[in-house]
């Protein structure tokens, strides 16, 4: 299951509201079995369930706690404190007085300072309440002026890697170690001798290229 499985169903839910209003009562706390309750982390519960995701949410268990989701993923050695990214299970504190969570939401995308999340029983404005506010919508949340305590981050599973990406990744890898010892003197005649301009040395050649260079070489050894 990936984070975007799960955002799918958080996102088609943008709009919805509590009824009666102020009430806390929800299809997603009926679903649960505890309604009139705060919601935002019961409105997650149900996105991972709906999703068919239930075991990465609590290890398939029930909270509707901001804290206890906290604890479980710190024994569960899933919570982070930075470096937050899609999928994530944000907690932030709205309290102003303790670094304590008290809403949660599901990070969407993250740009700069910038979370952007879906968020259930939020206000769909900046105005009202903004962890007691009774709809899901996607908020943009700055984290200069907003305190994060912290995100769960569920073990999804990982997307397979493109071509290009791992391509481009083992070049990267490459790209950080030294040129052998014994490939110096070589590297520099093969740049003198103009089979090769001695640029990025230690990235991946093609056939092609190396192709190339062998007939650059061959081309140098008959006085060409």
């Amino acid at each position: 299951m990936t984070a975007e499985s799960v955002l799918e169903i958080a996102a088609s839910q943008i709009g919805y509201t509590e009824s009666p209003a102020n009430s806390n009562m929800t299809k997603y706390g009926a679903a649960y079995g505890w309604n009139g309750v705060p919601w935002c982390v019961i409105f997650i519960w149900w996105c991972f369930n709906t999703a068919g995701a239930s075991q990465l949410f609590y290890g398939g268990g029930k909270t509707a706690s901001c804290r206890q989701l906290r604890a479980y993923a710190v024994e569960h050695d899933l919570w982070v404190t930075s470096g937050y990214r899609q999928g994530d299970i944000v907690l932030y504190d709205f309290s102003g007085t303790e670094a304590t969570p008290n809403h949660a939401g599901i990070v969407e995308s993250v740009s700069g300072d910038i979370i952007t999340a879906i968020e259930g029983n939020t206000a769909p404005s900046n105005s009202g309440s903004q962890y007691n506010g009774g709809c899901v919508a996607r908020k943009r949340r700055d984290t200069s002026k907003v305190k994060v305590v912290g995100a769960y981050r569920p073990k999804y599973e990982e997307e397979a890697m493109t071509g290009k990406e791992i391509y481009d990744a083992l070049n990267e890898y490459l790209a950080g170690l030294p040129v052998p010892e014994w490939a110096v003197k070589e590297l520099r005649d093969a740049k003198e001798a103009g089979i090769t301009d001695g640029s990025d040395p230690m990235g991946l050649a093609l056939r092609y290229q190396a192709a190339i260079m062998a007939k650059r070489a061959m081309d140098g050894s008959n006085g060409n």
